[in-house]
């Protein structure tokens, strides 16, 4: 038996083992009250601020109480009768005992379980100071010694020597903070985040007002030793983390081409993490390769590639999810730069694998995706930039000229990259006329579409593709435009032992017992690393829950859109529209010197209403609209467009001052 706090009665259930507890400010030393001197101390962190307190806010003197609220037993803490917390004012000195006493003096209801019970207890000495704690049963006390050696700074060592007794029955608390209880919680909390978030975007400042290095002075220079709440580290994602986004989905960022944004996406990758295979081999998770193989046909048939391109039973073709069309253009060149080499060392039996590489060239147009030059850079092979015409699209005649200029000089063409959508105005190359002379000269062609290809769903535009038959290899990203989340890029081959043939290697511990009988893949082989992500998931939950109308919508609401800025623009004899509009980019500029139009570039970005990026058309400083958000609506682009006309008119009035 012992005494209560002061103020409360003594104990009378009978014996009892109080824990003693001595207080310091923020902090406190927990060791078993024990006849013996050899008793395992610790020193507690201070406790951090909770996301919400079990009790209310009261004065440092004022009495309180914790009544934890009813709900069925969960945990192995919950071992114990009804249980009562008090807190009292503090003793007149640190020394003084606080005992925990597993005998309430009188029950006022049952507790959710003991865990909850030490958060509580913790909970009221970090609120209020207090020095009084009562408890029911052994929970209190399992869970404030169990969770000694996860909050210590300081007297660790001996309480490991000297360790306090529990019952065998209770299992130590494990350093790991999240259950799949407490996952279900937090999962349901971040899922109301996430819809919070993209439903409150239009209102969050599009780019953000910070300098460089704004983030390293906010978080501590190491990872903190012990755990910190899940409270905390949410609350330091809006206080550190979303002042410096830049929020892409926001109906006011008209900056780059679209990255794709859907629930159904999301949530597939929530279950990609979850299975958490990493699907390099057929054996490694079957679903994995086998669904990828069938959503690329999928993909295939929305945009009527010939068949050559689909795996389907016994196709030679067949398609595989990169990380990004930079990662497909350069797997397309190394894959044509092994065939060529080859090819030529068949031909040739005393040919370097050097001799060759020094005389490959590549061409491109001059309007390409600067990756397709880093390729070029990576492939270590001479990569050419073919003059472009006046609606910026390589034609057959100058890639026919550079061609045999070069074969004269005693190169060797062996890969061309065709352009549709390209990034500065959303030109197309002439696939019709390049694809022939591609395929007379014995050059790989592939088609890089990584914007545009999603609007190939669409029969008004499917005929942007047309010639596409000439190509080797053919990629372009659903993470972009067709509601699949990043990373999802989509390339496919005419014959997959062109990739094979150029990936393949086959150590003892990847092989497995069906890799050699012609009806699984591989798809270690078609690609720059070895592990992938179960990424199919995101293209089959998109597809079956927006269909095929529900995609062709969406694509066919963004190129009204973009229209209907066009038409906003041409209203205006002060601006000029510097490329055809053909999907959901508008490329606009204020006529007269490019220094002005950099001015106004300048004035937009940062009055922070909306977001937009440059690009040069020949010598053309031009502003690129392209429409992005799946959220965006006419009235966003029409304030956007009245916000640009506002700020030019400021520009050529100061002009005239």
């Amino acid at each position: 038996m012992h005494r209560g706090s002061p103020g409360q009665p003594p104990c009378t259930a009978g014996p009892c083992r109080p824990l003693t507890l001595g207080r310091e400010k923020g902090a406190g030393v927990v060791f078993p009250a024990q006849p013996s001197a050899a008793q395992g101390r610790a020193r507690l962190c201070p406790l951090r601020e909770p996301g919400s307190l079990w009790l209310p806010r009261g004065g440092p003197e004022s009495p309180q109480e914790i009544r934890p609220q009813p709900g069925p037993r969960t945990g192995p803490w919950d071992t114990g009768p009804p249980f009562l917390v008090r807190s009292h004012p503090r003793p007149a000195g640190p020394a003084d005992p606080v005992l925990l006493c597993p005998h309430p003096p009188r029950p006022v209801g049952w507790g959710a379980g003991g865990r909850e019970v030490g958060d509580a207890a913790r909970e009221v000495g970090r609120a209020s100071r207090s020095d009084w704690l009562w408890g029911g049963g052994h929970c209190l006390h399992k869970w404030l010694s169990s969770s000694v050696p996860f909050n210590c700074r300081r007297g660790e060592k001996e309480r490991r020597q000297n360790p306090a007794p529990r019952a065998a029955s209770l299992p130590r608390r494990s350093p790991v903070t999240m259950n799949a209880d407490e996952f279900r919680r937090r999962g349901k909390e971040m899922v109301d985040y996430v819809a919070d978030y993209l439903e409150g975007i239009e209102a969050r400042q599009v780019y953000p007002d910070v300098e460089p290095g704004y983030l390293r002075p906010l978080i501590p220079p190491t990872a903190p030793q012990e755990p910190d709440t899940f409270e905390d580290i949410i609350n330091d994602v809006e206080k550190i983390i979303m002042p410096g986004v830049t929020h892409w989905h926001s109906p006011y960022f008209f900056a780059y081409f679209p990255t794709a944004s859907s629930y159904p996406a999301m949530l597939a990758d929530m279950l990609c993490g979850a299975i958490g295979c990493i699907g390099f081999s057929w054996a490694a998770s079957p679903a994995c390769t086998e669904l990828e193989t069938v959503m690329m046909d999928w993909l295939g048939r929305m945009l009527q590639l010939p068949e050559a391109f689909l795996a389907g039973e016994a196709g030679e073709g067949g398609g595989v999810i990169q990380g990004s069309a930079s990662e497909a253009t350069l797997v397309a060149l190394l894959a044509a730069r092994t065939k060529v080499t080859r090819r030529l060392q068949t031909t040739s039996p005393g040919l370097t694998q050097a001799a060759v590489m020094e005389k490959l060239v590549a061409y491109t147009s001059d309007q390409a995706h600067s990756s397709v030059e880093r390729a070029g850079l990576i492939g270590g092979v001479k990569l050419k930039a073919i003059p472009s015409d006046g609606k910026f699209a390589l034609r057959a005649s100058a890639l026919q000229e550079a061609l045999e200029r070069d074969k004269a000089a005693g190169l060797i063409p062996f890969f061309v990259v065709a352009t549709l959508g390209t990034t500065s105005c959303c030109s197309f190359d002439n696939l019709l006329e390049v694809g022939p002379v591609c395929h007379k000269e014995g050059v790989w062609l592939h088609v890089d579409a990584a914007y545009a290809g999603s609007a190939f769903i669409c029969p008004e535009f499917r005929h942007l593709l047309d010639g596409v038959e000439f190509a080797d290899s053919f990629n372009f990203n659903p993470h972009k435009w067709l509601l699949v989340n990043f990373d999802c890029s989509a390339m496919w081959v005419k014959k997959r032992t062109d990739l094979t043939g150029a990936f393949k290697l086959d150590p003892v511990y990847l092989k497995h017992s069906h890799q050699d009988s012609g009806l699984i893949t591989d798809y270690r082989h078609w690609q720059l690393p070895l592990g992938r992500r179960f990424r199919s998931l995101k293209m089959w939950f998109v597809f079956r829950l927006y269909g095929v109308t529900g995609l062709q919508a969406y694509i066919r609401k963004h190129v009204q859109l973009s229209h209907e800025f066009e038409f906003l623009v041409r209203q205006d004899p002060r601006f000029e529209i510097c490329a055809e509009v053909t999907l959901g980019l508008v490329c606009f500029r204020l006529k007269g010197p490019n220094s002005r139009n950099e001015a106004l570039l300048e004035r937009i970005n940062s009055a922070r209403k909306i977001h937009l990026v440059p690009c040069h058309l020949r010598d053309q400083f031009v502003l690129r609209f392209a429409i992005c958000s799946r959220t965006v609506e006419s009235a966003h682009v029409r304030l956007a467009w009245e916000h640009i006309r506002g700020l030019a008119a400021e520009l050529l009035g100061a002009e005239k001052e």
